[in-house]
């Protein structure tokens, strides 16, 4: 009997046929995610029923989920960076293998994280939102040429913004617990988390994690007016604390890709000066197809099948 793979991820292969064809020369059944979308818990129990191997994406993958595919399912891997949505723990007390697929996205964040970054820091929202209003406005705007750029996190894709971000003149400060002094070799400045927030123009988070990293406390210890950006985790950010922020001009503008529930419709729609994206980050043909592809080679390999 064919092993039996189920595919979470809601648009994969949408673009480009390319990793179902792996599949299928591979000789599994395939189970496509009949809904389009992110799948809900009973959802996932449901189609896991049988399943050898999953493609995953946004669905809850938690204990309870696991344990009831447990009796054949033997490897999932992840679409993408995060497992935030994955019990991991459990899955290794379950046997189950996990996989992602961290390098096709560095550059696909990177890119928009720039986009905002530059877009932000020209006005360049608030000009089209004037001109859309019959409106000829202009102002002088800081550049990104001399701007100190803090750079929360200096994994694959932090050190990829901080790359481009160089590209324009800027100064970098990272913060992040696992870089040591001695491999920042491009002028970048390693300063603590406090200590950066007091002197960087922008903010912008490349972490890990699901608890706020920038909690009260720490807008309070931002420069004012500072642009913050994030397209690594919605709850790195105590969105109240964000919101009050706002409201006081110590954040002049930010950019959000990820958000603490999603689809997002939260406070945040409110505020002009805030740029969002729907976790859009990794969209990009390029990096879809890599995404995608290297998942497939990671089930194949975990199901003993490559």
């Amino acid at each position: 009997m064919s092993p039996r793979v189920v595919i979470g991820a809601s648009t994969f292969a949408v673009r480009d046929r390319a990793p179902l064809a792996m599949l299928e020369q591979a000789g599994v059944e395939i189970v496509p995610n009949p809904y389009g979308r992110p799948l809900t818990e009973a959802e996932t129990i449901q189609i896991l029923a049988g399943a050898d191997g999953l493609i995953a994406g946004q669905e809850p993958l938690n204990r309870k989920v696991l344990a009831s595919a447990a009796p054949t399912l033997k490897a999932l891997a992840r679409v993408g960076i995060g497992m935030d949505n994955v019990d991991q723990a459990a899955a290794r007390e379950l046997g189950i293998k996990v996989s992602n697929t961290p390098d096709p996205p560095t550059a696909a964040v990177a890119e928009l994280t720039m986009a905002a970054m530059l877009s932000l820091v020209r006005g360049l929202p608030a000009y089209n939102r004037a001109l859309h209003a019959g409106n000829w406005i202009k102002k002088i705007n800081a550049g990104l040429s001399g701007a100190t750029v803090m750079l929360v996190g200096y994994g694959r894709i932090g050190r990829r913004v901080g790359e481009y971000a160089r590209m324009f003149g800027a100064k970098l400060l990272i913060c992040d617990p696992l870089v040591k002094p001695e491999t920042l070799t491009n002028g970048e400045r390693l300063v603590s988390l406090h200590e950066g927030l007091g002197l960087a123009d922008i903010v912008s988070l490349h972490a890990s994690g699901a608890k706020p990293i920038l909690d009260r406390e720490a807008f309070d210890a931002m420069r004012l007016g500072v642009i913050l950006l994030n397209s690594a985790r919605g709850r790195l950010i105590d969105e109240a604390s964000l919101i009050d922020a706002l409201k006081s001009g110590k954040v002049a503008s930010a950019w959000l890709d990820v958000f603490w529930g999603e689809p997002y419709k939260g406070e945040l729609l409110k505020f002009e000066q805030v740029l969002l994206s729907p976790h859009a980050a990794t969209h990009t043909a390029q990096c879809r197809l890599g995404m995608e592809s290297e998942a497939v080679r990671n089930l194949l390999r975990d199901l003993g099948m490559q």
